[in-house]
């Protein structure tokens, strides 16, 4: 197939990357640390750590897991924990160790937990104390046999440290009792692995980093196989894709969205990582007037999140003041996990000054496959050109490929491309060809110089009376009135049409009716694609990373 998008390449890209620079995330990251030791790695509350810090704290924890829990290598490691400085040096202690890692929401559901447990076979989790209620509930039905807890302030200097967890269990009371026999303390661990050597382990492209869980294509939760030459590749196309505006060494990426989430994984933790970048962690992103306060103080270069997070910093009030103390300082702007509504772009660049460069990826793909050129100036509506080393193609049903300007399925082929489904052969034959091909289960189309629209996804399609209705489409379209402050659509039965438009809207304006609406929706979209009905709700359901669950939007409210 020929690569149209190469002739519409930023400055400066290459076509291809050096996939084979680092052996493992293993290397790149001592690689980092050797280079930046003074410089602060990860910042929290307030707290940095820097990255000689990281280098020694996990190795003293990946030291812990081989000498004296007595890990082997390969084993599975489960990390329950929302963004804190405990993530990243469990992370890579446990990679430096040859493990693999099971990332974990720690909102699940003891149901949850223990599917995800049992299915990984994780032997080992490190999880926070606030939820370990959770994993009490759920553990004895995994092979979980070593359980290391922690608290929020763990990694605080001594003062600091005592104040936090006081005042999370004590004050706030946000720690339910919990009883896990035989558990062993984060701190404890350090100290432990301090006193051992951590044997060098030779990883390579081959080994698996981790078991990432998904919904995926399909929906039923799998472990996405991600191997070392997965996520090193990911970063390497990643950093050609930015290097004409970024600069090692010096940025400050904000980065409010879940580290157990692949997007902020590659795109925050490893990338920045390997660039000698301080990543400032947001635990709670819902904590907006929080969040304010942490991006008033932070002269920041690069923030990252999805389409609901900038929507509710913009609607915040006193985000101005975030403007004025940032003038200057903010070069990128990106914005993935789902897609961007224009309202939202316009607006973020009005007032910061920079576009949201919105980028496309999946957990399958490590995840990220496509993105906008960083020195884009006005917000494209399109999720960008296959990043280097990367290969798309809009196929039909019947896997041939189409002509640009026509929808398809977004297929991929990469060295990102997860190698399959934990223990779900059928399901991988599913989506990724004997080619390597994965097929997406996302509809999009391509235009003459590469550059991709995404429509929506597949599942996610309505069709009424046999013509296609996009919810991506008509949530661009609501979002453009501006008493509409969320929305989301779905399809509902119809005894006429098989399914009609139901849309679910968060007002911003309080005397917003449902009749001014559809009449906005009637001026602007074709008469089957305008809603039959409209519902309005104090908020939407969402995923951790801010992503309106569609599938939910029929639940009653709670």
């Amino acid at each position: 197939m020929e690569q149209i998008w190469l002739k519409h390449y930023p400055p400066g890209v290459p076509a291809e990357i050096d996939r084979f620079r680092f052996a493992s995330l293993k290397d790149m990251l001592e690689h980092s640390c050797a280079r930046y030791p003074t410089r602060p790695a990860f910042t929290h509350m307030g707290v940095a750590l820097s990255y000689g810090a990281l280098d020694r704290l996990s190795r003293d924890f990946g030291a812990c897991l081989q000498q004296v829990i007595g890990l082997r290598r390969g084993d599975r490691v489960a990390l329950m924990l929302p963004n804190l400085l405990q993530y990243p040096v469990a992370l890579f202690g446990a990679l430096r160790a040859g493990m693999v890692v099971v990332n974990v929401n720690p909102l699940y559901t003891a149901r949850e937990l223990q599917h995800q447990l049992a299915d990984s076979g994780a032997v080992a989790i490190v999880v926070l104390e606030n939820v370990a209620h959770t994993l009490q509930q759920a553990l004895a039905a995994t092979a979980v046999r070593h359980i290391i807890t922690t608290e929020v302030g763990d990694l605080f200097p001594p003062l600091r440290r005592w104040l936090v967890n006081f005042a999370v269990k004590r004050v706030r009371r946000m720690v339910p009792r919990w009883q896990l026999p035989g558990a062993m303390a984060f701190n404890a661990a350090l100290q432990a692995g301090k006193r051992q050597t951590l044997a060098d382990v030779a990883l390579t492209h081959a080994d698996i980093a981790f078991l990432q869980y998904t919904g995926g294509t399909t929906g039923v939760p799998k472990g996405a196989i991600l191997t070392h030459g997965n996520l090193v590749a990911n970063v390497e196309q990643t950093s050609a894709w930015i290097g004409g505006t970024l600069k090692e060494g010096v940025e400050v990426v904000i980065t409010p969205l879940p580290l157990y989430h692949v997007f902020a994984l590659t795109a925050n933790l490893l990338t920045f990582v390997k660039w000698g970048a301080n990543n400032v962690l947001i635990t709670d992103p819902r904590d907006i007037a929080g969040l304010l306060r942490v991006l008033r103080k932070t002269r920041f270069s690069v923030i990252t999140g999805v389409n609901t997070l900038f929507n509710s910093l913009l609607n915040a009030p006193g985000f101005e003041a975030v403007q004025r103390a940032n003038a200057g300082a903010l070069k990128v702007a990106v914005a993935g996990g789902m897609a961007v509504q224009r309202t939202v772009a316009e607006r973020w660049q009005q007032i910061m000054g920079v576009p949201l460069i919105e980028g496309y990826g999946l957990t399958e793909a490590a995840p990220i496959v496509c993105a906008n050129p960083l020195n884009a100036r006005t917000f494209s509506g399109k999720i960008g050109m296959p990043l280097p080393s990367t290969q798309v193609a809009i196929r039909d049903e019947a896997g041939r490929e189409l002509h640009p300007g026509d929808v398809g399925e977004i297929c991929v082929q990469g060295p990102q491309v997860m190698r399959g489904y934990w223990n779900m052969p059928e399901e991988t034959a599913r989506v990724l060809g004997p080619d390597g091909w994965l097929h997406t289960g996302d509809m999009g189309v391509m235009d003459q110089q590469g550059s991709i629209q995404f429509i929506d996804r597949r599942k996610d399609v309505i069709v009424v009376s046999g013509f296609k209705v996009y919810p991506t489409e008509v949530e661009d379209v609501v979002m453009r009135h501006p008493g509409v402050r969320e929305v989301g659509v779905a399809g509902v039965p119809d005894e006429k049409s098989g399914e009609a438009v139901r849309i679910y809207v968060v007002k911003k304006d309080p005397g917003l009716t449902a009749e001014a609406l559809l009449a906005h929706c009637r001026a602007n979209l074709t008469g089957y694609k305008v809603p039959r009905q409209v519902e309005f709700r104090d908020q939407l359901p969402k995923t951790p990373i801010g992503k309106v669950l569609r599938r939910k939007l029929q639940d009653a409210p709670a």
